[in-house]
């Protein structure tokens, strides 16, 4: 069984250090689904619920929730992000988020990519729990995580 790397030798929790690690170009892509009624989706398609456009509000809290990553994971490392895109697949029986995030930096992109996709679909649980009140969340998982290429030194 391999070590975690977030604990020290006496096994307490630890912030790993990357500082001898190569910058890299880094993406990671997350998904997760949420279940819903057929007249939720119907409303949401409608922009009918009245909290307001629900896709446009889980893209952004997504967006957000990458950001500030850092701030409620306690362990992850605070990472300068040059991109993070959030879309939605709407199905007949829910939504499919799913969220990807670049840098540059020293340690990957995932955790930011599965929180923005956390947060979307816990915005859109939100938006809806009014009309649905039987709202599932499943399938949260990483579908890609990439070392792209070491940029070349100075």
């Amino acid at each position: 069984m391999q070590s975690l790397s977030h604990t020290d030798h006496e096994g307490k929790a630890r912030m790993v250090d990357v500082s001898q690690k190569p910058d890299q170009e880094r993406y990671a892509e997350a998904e997760g689904f949420i279940r819903l009624k057929p007249g939720t989706m119907d409303l949401i398609r409608e922009n009918k619920i009245k909290k307001g456009d629900v896709i446009a509000v889980a893209r952004i809290a997504g967006i957000q929730a990458a950001k500030k990553t850092a701030e409620l994971i306690p362990l992850c490392h605070p990472l300068f992000l040059s991109h993070i895109e959030v879309w939605e697949s709407l199905l007949e029986d829910g939504i499919k988020m799913t969220a990807g995030v670049r840098t540059v930096g020293k340690t990957g992109v995932e955790m930011e990519a599965l929180f923005a996709v956390s947060t979307s679909l816990l915005t859109i649980y939100d938006m809806c729990k009014a009309v649905d009140k039987e709202m599932i969340m499943e399938k949260i998982c990483l579908i890609k995580k990439q070392k792209i290429r070491s940029p070349e030194p100075l």
